[in-house]
């Protein structure tokens, strides 16, 4: 069976948001990817290269498909056409099994590019961090350029989508962290191994009201103190620093 228009055409559909939230799925391109994926998600249609297939027999998908390189460079949203493209079921996620008094979480106010978020979810990966809680207005985790750039840790991390500052609200007894120009030097505060850390969004930061229910602020120093600098870090190079100094002094290095 050969990858008919009419998939295709389904498959490219996948690039707006209505159709992945109308059919609860989404498209993931590249053998690393897509096999990542396949260990963690239901799928529902696989379509590749012939030898890619013959490859890795059994896949586990409710259709696979044999497609020629020419039907895979018409139904990718990559410049170069991969060798295997998959759609996947959207996974559902409970933020009741997020349980910031023992473990740590992130956070997500209103970050709004899909590179960034991808980056954000391999970071949290790359630090044993689970499960991401993120406001409305977040760019979806299932766009398909964030699940390119996740680089596969989209099949590790759970994303939950709700209203931060309820969620916030709801956990004032425990760390609530967030970076501020005005907050405490992250390298000589003390740090909790569980908690949440709320990361603002690429122009606007935390906003006042997520802001107003954080009660750790820190403070991401350059170097040296105090001169003329760069306005802020990216927010992806941020969670990165922040991540990786609260896993430091978790393991006491």
């Amino acid at each position: 069976m050969s990858l008919s228009n009419n998939k295709i055409k389904q498959i490219r559909s996948l690039k707006e948001k209505k159709f992945r939230d109308e059919r609860g799925t989404f498209i993931a391109e590249g053998a690393k990817l897509v096999f990542d994926l396949l260990n963690t998600c239901r799928c529902q249609l696989i379509a590749a290269l012939p030898e890619v297939l013959s490859a890795h027999p059994g896949i586990r998908a409710e259709e696979v498909v044999e497609a020629s390189e020419t039907e895979l460079r018409k139904a990718t949203l990559l410049a170069t056409a991969p060798q295997i493209i998959g759609v996947f079921y959207q996974p559902e996620n409970n933020l009741e099994e997020i349980q910031p008094e023992r473990k740590l979480y992130l956070a997500l106010d209103g970050i709004q590019d899909p590179g960034n978020m991808g980056t954000i979810v391999r970071i949290a990966d790359w630090f044993g961090i689970d499960h991401l809680v993120c406001s409305p207005d977040t760019v979806d985790l299932f766009n398909p350029k964030t699940v390119q750039a996740t680089m596969g840790a989209i099949a590790r991390v759970r994303v939950s989508y709700t209203d931060i500052v309820s969620f916030l609200r709801k956990h004032q007894h425990l760390p609530l962290y967030g970076t501020f120009l005005d907050g405490e030097n992250i390298y000589a505060d003390q740090l909790s191994t569980h908690g949440i850390i709320v990361m603002g969004s690429e122009g606007k930061g935390i906003r006042p009201d997520t802001a107003a229910e954080i009660n750790r602020r820190l403070l991401i120093p350059n170097f040296p103190l105090n001169r003329t600098t760069s306005e802020s870090l990216n927010v992806a190079a941020a969670t990165a620093i922040v991540c990786a100094e609260f896993r430091r002094r978790m393991h006491g290095i």
